[in-house]
């Protein structure tokens, strides 16, 4: 048994003053003002400290695009096909790369990670830890989300090579065609698996149907159509968005906007459809054309519309100063409880991993991060300590 005493602790759905956890085989076991700690507990005394959940990072792509390495090791974008939805980034994710120790560091205690957006249909993502000696371990969901992009990527791509897509109309057509591909394959294989199965049950007249085909794309399409898992876009401009969540109806799908860089211009729209966004990253220079309306507002604005928000840092390393994207996000008017919210619960929540993650609570993950001041004192709010599954993983020694 482990205790933690005497800290402030942001749960983030209430704050306790002079609070107390219990940690007992890797979970949360008691929290509170009036915890009774056991004789026998290890104590860690953090008296005037703070304890925050471990923070978590909706989208990035840390471990498949390595950090301070070469090509041999950046597996981000299978860009010889613009739809790729059967590649898994658990097949790429290196959890040697030094990046994972950084985040640690950090008190970045878990990640949704996977392809970049080279292509129209990416792969499949993966909610990890960040500590664990292999991609197994680490594993927290997978399937999480299946990596889509519109805009100026997947069309620059492949307009370069003299394929399609090169244009938007060209991004959105193939998204649908395939989509539609997805859809008559599962009723081809509902027909079939109806026939196996009065075959298999002595249906009269019921004949022995010929094999069928399993398509890979078209299998990990399907998961989307079914909701298995949602369908991450990455979209900047607000015209893309659009575009998005038209699709979306279309096909039925649970729809997570990624980057929504332009997402305050239709922040009421996004709101009333009820579109979870995972803006970001918000400290970075407008590298592209579909970046010139880059706005630090934007994770504030969509807040107050009422719109869901993680904040994410989309990046390997730089995932660890997702604390100081979020304290960017309050100096833009995001209030302190929601700029929390959207680096721990909100990014569980919308990854469907809060049962175990993003909050302070019991039965949950051990997953905690001390620190020396309030989480957004960015000048005085050291990481002094970090827990992942109750084991400690950093701890400062300065």
């Amino acid at each position: 048994m482990q205790a933690i005493k005497g800290a402030t602790i942001l749960t983030p759905e209430q704050t306790i003053a002079n609070g107390t956890i219990l940690i007992e085989d890797g979970k949360i076991a008691a929290v509170g003002s009036e915890v009774e700690i056991p004789a026998d507990a290890d104590v860690f005394d953090a008296t005037g400290k703070y304890v925050i959940p471990g923070m978590i990072d909706a989208h990035c792509h840390t471990g498949v695009f390595a950090d301070g390495v070469g090509w041999d090791h950046s597996d981000g974008n299978e860009m010889t096909d613009p739809v790729m939805p059967h590649l898994r980034a658990i097949d790429a994710i290196h959890p040697e790369d030094k990046a994972f120790q950084d985040l640690q560091e950090a008190g970045i205690t878990t990640i949704n990670t996977g392809p970049g957006s080279g292509n129209l249909v990416g792969g499949q993502t993966a909610v990890v830890k960040t500590c664990g000696r292999t991609i197994d371990d680490m594993l927290v969901r997978f399937p999480a989300g299946m990596k889509m992009a519109l805009g100026e990527n997947p069309k620059r791509v492949y307009g370069e090579q003299k394929r399609t897509p090169s244009t938007r109309m060209g991004n959105a057509g193939i998204l649908r065609e395939w989509l539609t591909k997805a859809q008559a394959y599962m009723a081809k294989k509902a027909k079939y698996e109806q026939k196996l199965a009065d075959f298999n049950a002595g249906a009269e007249d019921a004949k022995e149907p010929d094999p069928f085909e399993i398509d890979l794309k078209l299998e990990a399409l399907a998961m989307i159509l079914t909701k298995e898992i949602p369908a991450h876009i990455h979209a900047h401009r607000a015209d893309d968005i659009m575009t998005a969540i038209r699709i979306a109806k279309e096909f039925d799908l649970d729809l997570i906007l990624i980057h929504a860089t332009e997402g305050y211009k239709i922040a009421d729209i996004l709101a009333k459809e009820g579109v979870p966004c995972v803006p970001g990253p918000i400290l970075i220079s407008r590298s592209k054309y579909e970046l010139r309306e880059l706005n630090p507002k934007n994770a504030a604005v969509l807040s107050k519309a009422g719109v869901k928000v993680a904040i994410q840092t989309d990046q390997m390393s730089a995932v660890r100063h997702i604390r100081l994207d979020a304290a960017v996000a309050i100096n833009e008017g995001m209030s302190d409880e929601n700029a929390l919210r959207a680096i721990t619960l909100t990014p569980a929540e919308i990854l469907k991993v809060d049962d175990r993650v993003g909050s302070i609570a019991v039965g949950k993950d051990a997953d905690l991060v001390i620190l020396s001041a309030p989480p957004f004192d960015i000048a005085h709010g050291r990481v002094e300590r970090v827990l992942i599954d109750g084991d400690v993983v950093y701890e400062k020694t300065e």
